[in-house]
């Protein structure tokens, strides 16, 4: 069974001015501590997309385990250590033909019926949400808030990633609630390194 860090940062280059900024902050989670890290890209190219992928692994190097959101043959071409699929992307047997065994994938779900499903995969780890509302998507999925992940904690073993309005306010009560970790994406955009050095400390 995986082995997922508590904070799991997600870098969207739609949060960002431009790629550069992006970087930045991926090289400042680093440096803050942050071991693994999601690269996701809704509406890109794929050449954009893996352009930045291959760009990211570079700057991180091999201390950072990188996942990409989608894309299983971006996953492969830029030699990421996982993918993370969606209920409207490639089903997680499908996507593991492709990534192979070693490399780790994770799949969202929305509910406890999805969730009971995805447990049946060969999916490393899933994830719930949203727990809280959440800015980061136009349309998101009806929020499951606490008592959402200690459904889903009763419906699988496998590690549990929380997501959906997760901040430094909140995280703890998530991670008491019976998630393995918290996926974030806004509330490491101002100050990235400090940001992530104050939810490693929380979440301790």
């Amino acid at each position: 069974m995986v082995q997922l860090p508590r904070l799991y940062p997600i870098l969207d280059p739609a949060c960002f001015p431009d790629a550069a900024a992006m970087f930045a902050a991926g090289e400042e989670l680093a440096a803050a501590g942050v071991t693994l890290l999601q690269y996701r890209h809704k509406f890109g190219s794929a050449r954009r997309m893996l352009s930045q992928a291959r760009e990211l692994r570079e700057r991180l190097g091999a201390t950072v385990k990188l996942i990409i959101n989608d894309r299983a043959d971006l996953c492969v071409a830029a030699r990421y250590d996982g993918l993370h699929v969606g209920q409207d992307d490639l089903s997680a047997e499908s996507a593991r033909r492709i990534i192979g065994l070693e490399r780790w994938l994770g799949v969202s779900t929305h509910n406890p019926e999805q969730l009971a499903e995805a447990d049946k995969t060969s999916a490393d780890y899933l994830a719930i949400g949203p727990i809280f509302a959440t800015s980061s998507k136009v349309n998101p999925d009806p929020v499951v808030g606490l008592a959402g992940i200690r459904r889903a904690r009763e419906l699988t073993s496998k590690p549990l990633v929380a997501i959906g309005g997760i901040t430094r306010a909140n995280a703890r009560s998530v991670i008491d609630a019976g998630a393995d970790a918290v996926a974030v994406i806004s509330d490491l955009l101002r100050a990235p390194g400090k940001s992530a050095e104050e939810f490693l400390r929380v979440l301790r």
